[in-house]
């Protein structure tokens, strides 16, 4: 037994080691991400929130369009969504570009968004999901975040196998539980490392075990396999140099849109990804329905008919496709609202410290074989394991 705990505790340790500063990164830039959408949605609170002039009118999709068309003719949009709320402002996406806020009565462009915020979290989400890596690198740095957040969830396991002292008795148990007071330097390191480990080890298994399917296409199509679901096709690349199209605007919105609102009659929000392709509108809908708040569905009309093409609802999606959903938030924890937020974000911190108390154990623990090399007194888990002991 004490074999198999020595063991785990050289993996344990040679893993945080060689992983430890990138994880550390994503744990830090985790936590300031662990909000984002509420810091946006402040930061943009008066270009959102519109007021309702008396005897309002809101503009069909088509006029929010043109005028933005007129307005800002070099504009590209991507996408345009609409939330159900009489006080909300159309919002049109413009990819890299950034946004535009409409007010869905006159069609006065209200804002572009905080460009100093969303620049902020896109810089923390570079560095979170590819180690600050860009271009033709990001590859590189997103197989570098998969391989140290599998190596996480690892240490997660692991570290609460060694956590685990031989005999679950409250005297054994108490020293490791909880924060001490008075304790300096190395053991107030290792009682903050066993203490923070032990609280935050479920919720860190959760939030990498998630990342895990979302980083890596074979974790993913495993996923359809324990499920019973085929996996579905990989989308292939186009050979070749490809000739750029002319950005088209669409011209028949009003006779799209209103289909699409009684698809999703009650819902909370309709988006329109852009331009309209291959004949083929595209809408995402929330209908506000599921369980899962982000849950999407997806209405494909004929662009030259108004005819339905396809209706794809999120409650009728496989369960594997529901369970990616899921992780997708889950990862985040926004699938449990503020308090999974809040959760998520203390569970950040928390393998922040790990990994600092862990590299300030590791290193005592390397200068004291330095200086006791000589005579070889190496007991390798004395200051770990057999405090649990």
């Amino acid at each position: 037994m004490k074999t198999i705990r020595t063991i785990v505790f050289w993996m344990h340790l040679v893993s945080a080691l060689v992983s430890g500063v990138v994880i550390f990164i994503m744990c830090l830039t985790g936590a300031l991400l662990s909000f984002e959408r509420q810091v946006i949605e402040f930061s943009e609170r008066d270009e959102r929130h519109v007021s309702i002039p008396a005897g309002g009118q809101k503009l069909s999709a088509q006029q929010i369009i043109d005028h933005v068309k007129t307005e800002r003719p070099e504009a590209k949009p991507a996408s345009m969504t609409i939330v159900n709320d009489p006080h909300a402002a159309w919002t049109i996406g413009l990819g890299r570009d950034g946004f535009l806020f409409l007010d869905p009565y006159t069609g006065a462009i209200r804002g572009e968004g905080n460009k100093t915020v969303r620049n902020v979290m896109s810089e923390l989400r570079n560095w979170h999901r590819y180690v600050a890596m860009s271009g033709d690198q990001r590859p590189t740095g997103r197989l570098v975040t998969g391989i140290s957040n599998i190596v996480f969830l690892f240490l997660a396991i692991s570290g609460l196998y060694i956590w685990m002292p031989r005999m679950l008795t409250w005297k054994l148990i108490k020293p490791v539980l909880w924060f001490r007071g008075g304790l300096r330097g190395k053991a107030r390191n290792f009682n903050w490392h066993n203490t923070i480990g032990f609280w935050t080890s479920l919720f860190l298994m959760i939030f990498t075990l998630t990342a895990t399917v979302i980083s890596f296409q074979w974790a993913s199509d495993l996923l359809f396999t324990l499920t019973g679901n085929e996996v579905p096709p990989q989308s292939q690349n186009q050979s070749g140099q490809q000739t750029e199209q002319p950005y088209a605007y669409p011209t028949n919105l009003d006779a799209l849109w209103p289909i699409a609102e009684t698809q999703a009659a009650g819902g909370k929000s309709i988006s329109l990804r852009l331009p309209i392709e291959k004949n083929a509108a595209v809408f995402t809908i929330d209908e506000g329905i599921y369980w899962n708040i982000f849950g999407r569905s997806t209405l494909t009309l004929d662009a030259s008919t108004a005819a339905v093409s396809k209706w794809d609802p999120y409650g009728e999606r496989n369960s594997a496709q529901q369970l990616r959903s899921w992780f997708r938030f889950t990862h985040t924890g926004e699938t449990g609202g503020i308090v999974g937020q809040i959760i998520g974000f203390m569970a950040c911190v928390g393998g922040a410290f790990l990994v600092w108390t862990g590299f300030s154990l590791a290193f005592r623990r390397f200068g004291k074989w330095i200086r006791r090399g000589s005579n070889g007194e190496i007991d390798p888990i004395q200051s770990g394991i057999e405090n649990n002991e």
